[in-house]
């Protein structure tokens, strides 16, 4: 089982990615218009206004961690399931549909 406080920090960065998302598409959307060219001046306060968000609020911040455990390795993102929770759960006939391998 993960530290509460890992699995909070995580909630929270997804609720501030939430957040800054329109503000953060719309920057990047801009910087790169082709329709009406920015003069390089122009950019570079665009790229500032960017750089000024939370850093927590960049979607590469988040991490998948497994519904039950809140393992942040080896998640599955069909199941949202850790690989040693849903091979588990697999042989306890828990999940419909997935069979185990074997050959």
């Amino acid at each position: 089982m993960a530290k509460k406080s890992l699995i909070q920090r995580e909630k929270k960065r997804e609720k501030l990615e939430q957040k800054y998302h329109l503000i953060r598409q719309s920057l990047k959307k801009k910087i790169r218009s082709k329709v009406s060219p920015l003069s390089l001046s122009e950019k570079t306060k665009m790229r500032e206004k960017l750089q000024s968000l939370p850093r927590n609020s960049a979607p590469t911040r988040l991490h998948r961690r497994c519904f039950l455990t809140g393992r942040p390795r080896a998640n599955y993102r069909d199941f949202g399931l850790s690989g040693h929770v849903l091979r588990e759960m697999v042989y306890e006939c828990l999940l419909p549909g997935a069979t185990r391998s074997s050959w």
